[in-house]
């Protein structure tokens, strides 16, 4: 029972992800974070994806995996890393803006669910 219940702690060791630094996730300064994740990234020979890919991969599987588990602070770091990540690479910013922007596809504006009032709080 206790290799199905710790697949994610294989998946991190024995996967063709990245060689990570070690405590990478512990670290106070989310530019610190971003910074090793990159360096991680570009020197494994593990990775089958670009390096901000697999970066950004890891980055996103160790806060999936945390859940709620993740305190908000941790959290709130770990999200700045991934913006850091991205302006390290060059990358936009996702947001609703950039939603299904492929090729080809057409913008499609949400709707909020909220009036268009102006007395509207």
């Amino acid at each position: 029972m206790a290799t199905t219940r710790r697949w994610s702690q294989r998946v991190t060791r024995t996967s063709n992800a990245l060689d990570l630094e070690a405590g990478v996730f512990n670290k106070r300064d989310p530019r610190d974070i971003a910074r090793s994740l990159k360096r991680s990234a570009e020197l494994s020979r593990r990775r089958k994806s670009s390096a901000f890919r697999s970066a950004m991969s890891m980055l996103n599987f160790y806060i999936n995996r945390a859940g709620r588990a993740l305190p908000r602070t941790k959290r709130a770091r770990l999200e700045k890393a991934k913006q850091e990540l991205r302006d390290l690479y060059r990358k936009k910013r996702s947001g609703p803006e950039t939603v299904g922007r492929r090729r080809g596809a057409r913008v499609v504006k949400r709707k909020t669910g909220r009036q268009e009032d102006p007395g509207f709080v």
